[in-house]
């Protein structure tokens, strides 16, 4: 064995080497916080100016960072903004959809899903929404912005659906509904209550809102008697 294998098996078994390897992890983590305080920073920023006015130099700014190591991470602006559509779904989904899934299937989850729905609605009639915002953006460009942001409201709606399709199967709605006509009227609330509250400035619009949910509910649900017998499961 020559000399320079020796000293590579004497160093290994010293543990010596694993150094640049410490550093290497070191700089990807850095690397990974720098990009998820980017996002955090664009996501702010998407939500007082839309995902249309997000650009590379503003959240270079709002970093205090050069445009080049924002774009270190972020190879373009589509690339910023579809991680931005990306990261306001998944807070949206920890704070509306995670906590229901401890609950009863049925109407429990139905009704908490709407309640979480709305205390998210109350921030964001102040903050913005950037999937109300970017439907109107992006409506007509077809692009993976737009296919980003179609995907995340398609999942959360579908994620309401199927808590509308157990509850119907728990008893604790009409054996006939129309899910897709229930889950239409609730999510037709949500987008009145931000055409209402956030652009016309309308006071009472969010107890408008748990009223027409009430509504949907008495129009669907079976009676109460009907609903409190149903077993209800969890899982």
């Amino acid at each position: 064995m020559s000399q320079l294998p020796r000293r590579r098996v004497a160093a290994a078994v010293a543990g010596e080497g694993a150094a640049p390897a410490t550093k290497e992890a070191r700089a990807s983590l850095k690397g990974q916080q720098t990009k998820a305080a980017i996002v955090d920073a664009a996501l702010r920023l998407a939500s007082r100016l839309g995902l249309e006015g997000l650009s590379i130099g503003a959240v270079a700014e709002i970093m205090q960072m050069s445009k080049s190591g924002v774009f270190a991470h972020f190879g373009a602006r589509e690339e910023l903004q579809i991680s931005v559509v990306r990261e306001h779904f998944h807070r949206f989904e920890q704070e509306v959809f995670m906590p229901v899934l401890a609950l009863p299937r049925g109407l429990p989850r139905v009704e908490a899903l709407f309640a979480n729905w709305m205390k998210r609605v109350a921030f964001e009639i102040e903050s913005g929404c950037i999937f109300i915002s970017g439907a109107v953006a992006f409506d007509d460009q077809p692009g993976p912005v737009r296919d980003a942001l179609a995907e995340s409201v398609n999942t959360w709606l579908d994620a309401y659906r199927r808590a509308v399709l157990l509850a119907r199967d728990e008893g604790h709605l009409r054996a006939d509904v129309d899910i897709d006509q229930m889950v239409y009227e609730i999510h037709g609330l949500i987008l009145a209550l931000h055409y209402e509250a956030r652009f016309l400035k309308k006071p009472g619009s969010i107890a408008r809102a748990h009223a027409g949910f009430a509504h949907v509910l008495s129009t669907y649900g079976t009676a109460p008697s009907a609903a409190a017998a149903a077993p209800a499961r969890v899982g």
